[in-house]
């Protein structure tokens, strides 16, 4: 059964926020799976190559299950790894 659909905050962080140009954006997504389908649509390359290597965190909780449901109201922090290595 598919989660439905929910309106999150989704904040970008030092390169994310760079490939996307925004600090912070408003969309709709249903699992944190969606919500990187959501974002890439239309995205740059640069873009989608910061999500793939992003780790997310959704409430400030660190999320790896990305099936689980997003609700309405939550913030969605895209964190890009912060150094090298």
């Amino acid at each position: 059964m598919r989660a439905p659909v929910s309106t999150v905050s989704v904040r970008f962080f030092a390169a994310a926020r760079e490939a996307f140009g925004t600090r912070e954006s408003t969309v709709e997504a249903s699992t944190l799976d969606d919500l990187v389908g959501v974002l890439s649509a239309g995205a740059s390359p640069e873009a989608v190559t910061v999500l793939s290597r992003s780790s997310f965190l959704v409430n400030a909780v660190a999320r790896r299950d990305r099936d689980e449901a997003l609700h309405d109201g939550d913030t969605v922090d895209v964190l890009p790894p912060f150094a090298g290595g």
